[in-house]
């Protein structure tokens, strides 16, 4: 994958002391990028002139097609990312091992690799296999599957101990970032967000976009607002990402996170759906909005003209009430339960509809397993590049007024948003 774009390491001239082990090391990480099995080379225990650097992470990314690998400078207080084209991002990495980082830890999707330097300046070179298999995303950059490393967050990154997903534990003499036991349902749950999203900014065109702006309706403590724009920066993409949120101790929470880590272009406001305009919106998520929330959060990516609109509707008391049971549903719709869930179905069909006649072409489904959380449906609708005919749109209208007559409904609160 990478093996056009790396210069021979053996032709780098290193000092008689080092040339051993740290050109075999430099040798094995040619070979790992050559051969595609390259996962992360971490650079640590740094004695440069840089008091607050801790360690330097590389991993394999795509921009704009081409291989690239991405440099995560982690400092104390903030983490500095730069993207480099592999022969400048090796050339990098061979002018800083042992001179200002005494060790290297190369991981590949077989062995793990550790080169470290004594105090007089002696490398020395320990090879293992590794303990586990290699990451999905790894094995995914290796066979040129961009849907898998898309989707793939790192839990290293230092933000999400300021969330609460990770926490720090100790471990050969340096902390490292775990999951949380108690956070591993909202990892799953945030890293299948991040894969429907990257799949829909590839289908409305904005993944060929130098940059994507985003608001995240009631964004709550950021998981998902610190991981779009994560993803986003990752992915080479000037990302403007800002959570909405109307509880001003979270928004003061997610600000101060993204001030000490330099996360560039991400920001929280308090505010609301209903009050709220953004210069630019391409993206527009609501999850979790409680009932004509989500009618107006739709509303809002509608009238703004966001190519992508995602919501993961809660509760749907608008409809039921107003529900007529036909004559022929009444032995099921009987039980509670099943006309809660009959409203809830017709609710988001209607709404799904209503996006169609926009314009949009609109999914319903279920984007996690229900056991890590019963508010697991998702309404997808990303842009069509071609305007709606008005025979199709006709047709839509037709289909949501025979529904609305089928169970007596006098109102929907989209409808009406769209209406006035």
């Amino acid at each position: 994958m990478f093996s056009h774009l790396i210069p021979d390491p053996q032709a780098t001239a290193a000092p008689a002391a080092q040339a051993d082990a740290r050109q075999r090391f430099l040798k094995l990480l040619h070979t790992a990028l050559q051969d595609g099995s390259f996962v992360k080379l971490l650079l640590s225990k740094y004695s440069g002139p840089q008091p607050q650097l801790e360690r330097l992470t590389l991993r394999p990314v795509q921009l704009r097609g081409e291989a690239a690998l991405s440099l995560l400078w982690r400092y104390q207080t903030k983490d500095i990312t730069k993207n480099l084209a592999v022969p400048e991002a090796l050339a990098e990495v061979e002018a800083l091992l042992g001179a200002e980082f005494q060790n290297a830890h190369l991981q590949t999707q077989s062995h793990e690799v550790q080169l470290a330097f004594s105090r007089k300046g002696r490398p020395s070179l320990r090879v293992g296999r590794s303990a586990e298999p290699a990451p999905l995303h790894a094995q995914a950059q290796a066979q040129g599957h961009d849907k898998e490393k898309q989707r793939y967050l790192e839990l290293d990154r230092p933000f999400w101990r300021d969330l609460g997903v990770t926490h720090a534990v100790r471990r050969g003499g340096e902390d490292e970032l775990q999951l949380v036991p108690a956070m591993s349902r909202k990892w799953k749950q945030i890293n299948k967000f991040i894969e429907i999203f990257a799949a829909a900014l590839k289908n409305s065109g904005l993944a060929e976009s130098p940059d994507v702006h985003v608001a995240d309706f009631g964004s709550g403590k950021g998981y998902l607002t610190f991981a779009m724009h994560d993803w986003l920066r990752a992915q080479g993409k000037q990302a403007q990402v800002t959570g909405v949120e109307l509880r001003e101790d979270m928004v003061r929470l997610c600000n101060e996170a993204a001030r000490r880590h330099g996360m560039e272009g991400l920001r929280f406001d308090q505010g609301d759906v209903r009050s709220y305009t953004p210069l630019r919106l391409d993206v527009m998520i609501a999850l979790h909005a409680c009932d004509i929330a989500t009618d107006y959060a739709i509303h809002f990516g509608l009238r703004t003209g966001a190519r992508v609109i995602m919501c993961s509707p809660c509760c749907h008391k608008q409809i039921r009430p107003q529900m007529q049971m036909p004559a022929q549903l009444r032995p099921l719709l009987q039980h509670g339960i099943h006309l809660g869930q009959e409203a809830e179905m017709v609710t988001d069909s209607l709404r799904a509809l209503l996006l169609e006649s926009q314009g949009y072409e609109t999914q319903v489904f279920e984007f996690v397993a229900l056991e890590h959380t019963s508010k697991n449906k998702m309404i997808l609708a990303v842009k069509r590049p071609q305007p709606l005919s008005a025979a199709r749109r006709a047709e839509l209208l037709t289909q949501i007024a025979e529904v609305k007559a089928f169970y007596g409904l006098r109102e929907q609160c989209l409808e009406t948003l769209l209406a006035a």
